[in-house]
Order: C-alpha cells, then sequence, then structure tokens
C-alpha cells in the first residue's frame, strides 16, 4: 500500500498504481508467488487500471490479489483479519477490535506517563530540600 490518508481515515488516489502493482507482481513472481500475495489499491483508483495479461490471470487465478480499500480501517481489516472498528459517541470501539486494542495501549501508556512524571516532580522537590533550595511549599 502506498499513498496517504486523510484525517476522517480514508485512503487517498495514488499516481502510476498500473506501475507500481506491476512491479510488486514482478517480485512476488520471482521469489514465487503463493496465493497469499497482493497489494491493498485505493478504491478510487480501479477506474484507472490497466494492467499486463499476466497480472490479471494471475488475480483471476487467484494467485495475486487486489484489495481496493476505501478508508484505513479497512486495510487493517485485510492485514490483521481482526474488525478495525468504528468510534462509538462516548469515544470508545467496539471490544475486541483493533482499534478497541490500540486505545487500550495509548490510555495504559498516557496513565504510565503521567505516574512517572508524578514521581519524577516528587523526586526533584526532594533533591531541592535536601540541596536546601526554597521550594514552593516552605
Amino acid at each position: 500500500m502506498t499513498g496517504s490518508v486523510n484525517q476522517k481515515g480514508e485512503v487517498q488516489p495514488i499516481g502510476g498504481v498500473n506501475e507500481k502493482i506491476e512491479g510488486f507482481f514482478d517480485v512476488c513472481r520471482a521469489k514465487g508467488l503463493t496465493g497469499k500475495q497482493g497489494v491493498m489499491i485505493p478504491h478510487l483508483n480501479v477506474d484507472d487500471l490497466m494492467l499486463r495479461k499476466d497480472v490479471v490471470q494471475a488475480v483471476k487465478e487467484q494467485k495475486f490479489h487486489i484489495f481496493p480499500v476505501k478508508t484505513i480501517d479497512q486495510g487493517i481489516e485485510i492485514l490483521t483479519g481482526m474488525e478495525g472498528g468504528e468510534m462509538f459517541e462516548d469515544g470508545r470501539f467496539k471490544e475486541g477490535t483493533v482499534n478497541d486494542r490500540v486505545d487500550k495501549k495509548l490510555r495504559e501508556l498516557g496513565t504510565k506517563i503521567k505516574e512517572f512524571e508524578g514521581a519524577e516532580a516528587g523526586t526533584k522537590e526532594e533533591k531541592k530540600k535536601k540541596k536546601g533550595k526554597p521550594t514552593c511549599d516552605g
């Protein structure tokens, strides 16, 4: 997958889609087609496809795959086999989705950072007191 995603998670169209697909196909074919290789392309590029006959044949035979995607969540599902997960109004995600797991991990890391910063602030105050430097508490 090449290209970009906008702030809404929508996959943006790319230039040179045919050349990019054919180039990756050639690499896969050289290493041996397994039926598991493929590319994700922005769905807006589907109408631009004019691929070589060997690529088209490999897709027909399911030896190579082309997955058009509209959103990053669709791409996540293809890559992981797990639902991406849309955000609920309360800012949370459906339990067990990729986005839920990422959200939980980020919240956990945020809590650890706050705890660390709190501990560091206490350590700095203790060091100032030991050196006899004035602190805000007297």
